[in-house]
């Protein structure tokens, strides 16, 4: 493999062609993955544009708008490392309500559960008509079953990680060593942009 330097919009575009590259009438459900720092949201968020101007209907969803209730995902206390990144996302939620939906009912939820107070949003479903692209953003995402096509990783040096990471954060670092030990998101996702300097992004290509 070889890491190529690209600008931000360089990332966008290689996304949006690998997402176009797919069959135009099936959805296609990506994943934005990166800690906290690396800031997936804005990643997915710049995706949707484009995927607009060529014609693909988008949906755009958190994984926080889907975190399992408080009272299950807290159980052993705010700062536990290990439940962060195994009990935190509602994958079930997720794949019923988002990733399956889009493919077998022609509909989505956009959100679940309100974040910071655990309760229903009660938000309704949206139709997802054919070529519907689900646009994810999430941490700890990848490798929990979550039923998607596509997977993106904003990759950090562990080193720039713990930097990038709030004193107040310092507890989730376990969780993110955990991460890349066991779930090795850099090996398991389809694209992975390296993001140490965020201003000098680099995509890491095969061959």
């Amino acid at each position: 493999m070889h890491v190529q330097p690209v600008t931000a919009d360089g990332v966008v575009a290689h996304v949006v062609g690998r997402i176009l590259d797919r069959p135009a009438g099936a959805p296609v459900r990506v994943l934005v993955d990166g800690h906290p720092s690396t800031r997936p949201e804005a990643v997915a968020d710049a995706l949707v544009e484009p995927l607009r101007v060529e014609g693909r209907p988008v949906g755009r969803v958190r994984c926080r708008d889907f975190l399992r209730a408080r009272s299950l995902r807290l159980e052993r206390g705010h700062r536990d490392p290990d439940a962060l990144l195994t009990e935190w996302i509602d994958v079930d939620g997720l794949d019923r309500e988002v990733l399956r939906s889009v493919v077998e009912r022609g509909r989505y939820l956009p959100s679940l559960r309100d974040p910071d107070t655990g309760r229903s949003t009660r938000a309704g479903y949206e139709d997802a008509p054919p070529g519907t692209v689900v646009v994810l953003d999430g941490s700890l995402a990848m490798g929990r079953g979550l039923e998607v096509d596509l997977a993106v990783h904003l990759a950090l040096r562990p080193a720039t990680e713990t930097r990038n990471t709030p004193l107040d954060d310092a507890w989730t670092l376990a969780a993110y060593s955990r991460y890349r030990r066991e779930v090795r998101p850099e090996r398991r996702a389809d694209v992975v942009v390296r993001v140490d300097h965020p201003d000098r992004p680099a995509l890491v290509l095969p061959g």
